[in-house]
């Protein structure tokens, strides 16, 4: 604790009055700290033997101040093993009036527009990194740099078998079938479920987390209906601003969804492999 002390002096000025552990600490340690001024920060540490994400996320949360209106936590300083940002509180449940204010958000997210799929450097979802080498074709790119890209990465960790592999090799082949190109590469936040939205007196308060990119709007709508994240009050608000193009629902959605599933693969194994499995089932593979 003496370190996290002499860090947050160091760089805010202020003395420390406290600290406390905050959730979602699997990839990094994340502290909750109080000033003696009364202003609270958190503090995100890599954890030894980790490779670090803090400066590639705290270029993701710029990157969303400056470039949208999306409401994300200001970053205060970061470096190789630290991140300072400032503490958003929340009070209150994800309930319907804070799914409706969500999609006005994203929805006004996916008007920011790029003039090609991926990033200009590679991110990270969770503390896995995220290809995004510049593409002019979505099919091409989600093909290659999320479906495949991941199914090989969990292959080489043993969390994927093989025969499930080839499943998505032969549906990857014929991709083009089942999606279409979006009108313009949007600005994604990239791992849009519950846990990174923070919530307070029935509105969004911030957007935490973020793994940006460019790509189709419906990667994003996908994620947020894995793990009950959203429901209908969010879909209903986004498609008054941007209209949902049919089949989403009853086919793309589960496409879409084979790249966090294969993410969560990748991490963990266990029920999120016979997700993905009963996905290709669908789909005929």
């Amino acid at each position: 604790m003496k370190a996290i002390r002499e860090l947050v002096e160091s760089c805010l000025g202020k003395s420390m009055k406290s600290a406390s552990p905050l959730s979602g600490g699997d990839i990094a340690e994340v502290i909750k700290i109080l000033l003696t001024t009364g202003l609270e920060v958190v503090v995100k540490r890599s954890r030894p033997g980790t490779v670090s994400t803090t400066r590639i996320e705290a270029r993701m949360l710029e990157y969303l101040a400056q470039e949208s209106a999306l409401p994300v936590p200001k970053v205060l300083h970061v470096d190789d093993q630290n991140l300072l940002l400032e503490f958003i509180a929340g009070a209150g449940p994800i309930n319907t009036g804070v799914e409706a204010n969500a999609a006005d958000h994203i929805a006004r997210l996916h008007g920011v527009t790029g003039n090609h799929f991926g990033f200009d450097e590679d991110t990270v979802i969770g503390p896995l990194r995220q290809p995004n080498p510049p593409a002019t074709s979505w099919c091409a790119f989600f093909r290659d740099q999320r479906l495949l890209f991941m199914a090989e990465i969990a292959l080489k960790a043993n969390r994927l078998d093989r025969a499930t592999f080839d499943r998505i090799q032969r549906f990857a082949g014929e991709l083009g079938n089942f999606i279409d190109e979006p009108e313009a590469p949007a600005l994604l936040h990239g791992d849009l479920w519950g846990g990174n939205v923070i919530a307070n007196n029935g509105k969004v308060a911030a957007f935490i987390d973020p793994a940006i990119y460019f790509g189709h709007p419906e990667m994003d709508l996908a994620f947020a209906t894995l793990f009950g994240s959203f429901g209908d009050s969010f879909f209903r608000a986004y498609n008054e601003q941007r209209p949902i193009e049919p089949g989403f629902f009853e086919v793309r959605r589960g496409i879409y969804n084979l790249w966090p599933l294969l993410v969560h693969v990748r991490l963990f194994g266990g029920d999120y492999l016979a997700q993905v499995k009963s996905i290709l089932s669908r789909l005929g593979y």
